[in-house]
């Protein structure tokens, strides 16, 4: 009788061991599975923030003295790019790097290679330069995209 309760005792203490790691083993996954989904929502939200910035330029009309923050603001970004076109200088001049913005084009919103010249912000205040920027004009701001969906650049048309 006394080796039949040791082993009734033994054998329930094995089966508590079992399910108490089945448990644990059943939480971990479904833990890992909950930290994925978080960091896949951190993922994209990260990713709304980093556009969000871009946003009030979206096919808006704003002032040329925005014009003139945007290019401030973005100067130092690397491949990145911002084009103004102005009363004066319709062909527009390009701030930073210069993209390829032919919609045709399979390298629609890359940078192009060094060729163009880029303008100096400087002459975007000097009212005797065709780059001039009147801050009291209207500008349509458009986005640029690269096939990645990466904002890649600013486009600025006076109207």
């Amino acid at each position: 009788m006394n080796n039949a309760s040791t082993a009734l005792k033994v054998a329930a203490g094995i089966f508590l061991t079992i399910a108490l790691i089945t448990i644990v083993v059943i939480l971990f996954i479904s833990a890992q599975e909950a930290t994925k989904t978080a960091q896949n929502n951190f993922a994209d939200i990260q990713t709304e923030l980093s556009q969000a910035s871009f946003t009030v330029y979206d096919g808006t009309t704003i002032s040329g003295s925005q014009v003139t923050n945007a290019l401030r603001k973005f100067q130092g970004k690397d491949q990145f790019g911002i084009q103004i076109k102005t009363g004066k200088n319709m062909a527009g001049q390009w701030y930073g790097n210069a993209l390829n913005i032919s919609m045709d084009s399979e390298q629609y919103g890359a940078v192009n290679g060094g060729s163009e010249k880029t303008g100096k912000i400087a002459n975007t205040l000097n009212e005797k330069e065709n780059e001039y920027v009147n801050p009291s004009g209207k500008f349509k701001a458009e986005i640029v995209k690269d096939k990645s969906n990466v904002v890649r650049g600013l486009l600025f048309t006076q109207s």
